[in-house]
This record gives C-alpha cells, structure tokens and sequence, in this order.
C-alpha cells in the first residue's frame, strides 16, 4: 500500500466500521501525522516504518511487526500490542497511557514516554500462547513515566531506567537483572519477588516508601554506589 491509499482507507472509515489494515503490507512508509486511531493493524507489516507524532489511540496492533518502526512522539493511548514484534522500535516521547502492551521491545527505545496506567505484565489467567509480557531487555527506557503501570513478570534485563517514576507501579515478579534503576522513584512501587540480581540501585528516590522491598529477589546483590 502506498501512503495515499492509506489515507484514502481513513476517510472512508467510521467509528462503526474503522480502517482495516489486517496483513496488509505497509513496512518502510512515511505515515508520520496521520490520525490512526481506532484503526486495525492485526497481523500487519510496518517494519521500518514512519510513524512519528501519528496518533494510534485505541488501535489494534496484535501480532503485527513493527521492527525498527519510528513511533516518535506518537499517541497509543488504550491501544493494544499483543504478540507485537517491536524490536529497536523508538518511541521516544510517545503515550502509551493506559495501552494493552505485550510486544517484544527488545533494544527499543522509550526516552521519556510515557506508559502510565499501562498494562505490560503477564495475565497469568490467560497463557495458552506461553508467559505473554512485555519484554524490554537492553531497551532504553530513560525518564519514562509508568506511574500506575502493570509491570508484573516484564523482562527488564540490562534495560535503562535512569530518572523513571515508577510510582504506583507493580513490578511482581519482574526482571531487572543488570537494570540501571539509577535516580529512579519507587514511591509505593511493589517490589514483590522482583529479581534485582546486579541492578544497579543509585540514589532511588522514595525507596523506604516502597512496597515489598524486603521480599525482592537478590537485593543482596545490588549495585548501589
């Protein structure tokens, strides 16, 4: 599809009946700008794909690929990312606020994004595919905003989180083997078998507010200066 088409596809669509790009091949277009939202990308190609300050809020984003995709500055309030392939995606900037995400972020990076009120954790009452999480390994996750977020069981190995506010946030069961969790708030962030083996904990803002902290995994182990 070309990015005409694809604008073609946006007007003829209504709330009733949104814009559907099930499968649809549409990897290295220029789509920055464009107001998505609603829209159905299930199973969809957008690999390399452009989709900077475009606004998502409340598509459909399941089992597509958007390796490499630059989501820059665009808005994902409510959408959902089951079983999405977001490897080295940017999302620098973006708002995922209360978005559905179980993709594979691997070395993605979300510089001062935001994923407040998100849902990345695994719902253990619906696994029939494997531990469906976000993961995040060696992603970039710098001043990111997850205050409230579901974080439970996320794969956080070797990721930065320097100046994060994880206020409110689960991290149950996560994994932060080899996190760099430095200048990050944990104000009533639940720790609860967290795995912190080598993470680095320096200069944590709100830590004896924590929750949990005592029954996190490995704090002996913590890199903390």
């Amino acid at each position: 599809m070309t990015r005409g088409e694809v604008e073609a596809a946006l007007t003829s669509a209504s709330a009733a009946a949104p814009a559907d790009f099930t499968k649809k091949r549409l990897s290295g277009l220029d789509l920055s700008g464009l107001d998505l939202s609603g829209a159905i990308f299930r199973a969809a190609r957008l690999n390399k794909t452009r989709l900077a300050s475009a606004r998502l809020d409340g598509a459909v984003l399941d089992q597509a690929w958007l390796l490499e995709a630059d989501l820059t500055g665009a808005s994902l309030r409510g959408a959902n990312l089951f079983a999405t392939q977001m490897v080295r995606a940017r999302l620098d900037g973006a708002d995922l606020t209360g978005a559905r995400v179980a993709a594979d972020l691997t070395g993605a990076s979300l510089v001062g994004a935001t994923i407040a009120d998100a849902h990345l954790g695994a719902d253990m009452r619906n696994q029939s595919m494997g531990l469906m999480r976000a993961v995040l390994k060696s992603a970039n996750l710098d001043r990111i905003n997850a205050r409230g977020a579901d974080l439970s069981r996320v794969d956080f190995e070797f990721a930065s989180l320097k100046g994060a506010d994880l206020t409110g946030a689960s991290l149950r069961n996560a994994q932060l083997g080899g996190a760099d969790l430095t200048g990050v708030t944990v104000i009533d962030t639940d720790f609860d078998g967290a795995d912190l083996v080598s993470a680095k904990l320096i200069a944590p803002v709100g830590l004896d507010q924590a929750k949990n902290f005592d029954k996190a995994k490995n704090r002996d182990r913590l890199i903390k200066q």
